[in-house]
């Protein structure tokens, strides 16, 4: 038994994108993912095919959440290639993204920015 709560603590940590439960105003609940710091991971409606389409002054306000090397997959979890090679996380092929104006952990103030093409990822349930 101890071996296995080890073994899913390590997976824990070695994995780029954690869940985060948020209770809403309305009673029901919601499965946010977010990175190791605890910011809010977003996704961007103009992303097509599990390619990103924010690049330039999109990614300044919107940091594309890149992969690096050792992190681990987990369900639902992929990578694109960006035009510059680098590679970033996806969640059922769409590509993820950080908020400039959220911080600290927990915030989520980049949903529906940018005439609403800009949201929370959530885990599906």
């Amino acid at each position: 038994m101890k071996l296995t709560i080890k073994a899913a603590a390590m997976a824990a940590l070695l994995s780029p994108v954690m869940l985060s439960t948020a209770a809403h105003a309305d009673g029901h609940m919601s499965h946010r993912l977010t990175d190791q710091a605890g910011m809010t991971l977003y996704t961007f409606d103009k992303d097509a095919g599990g390619q990103s389409n924010c690049y330039d002054g999109c990614a300044v306000k919107w940091p594309p959440y890149v992969a690096k090397a050792g992190d681990k997959l987990i369900e639902g979890l992929g990578v694109t290639e960006r035009k510059d090679g680098t590679m970033q996380w996806t969640y059922k092929n769409e590509p993820l993204y950080t908020w400039v104006g959220d911080k600290k952990k927990g915030d989520a103030t980049g949903d529906g920015k940018g005439n609403g093409t800009w949201h929370i990822a959530e885990k599906a349930h």
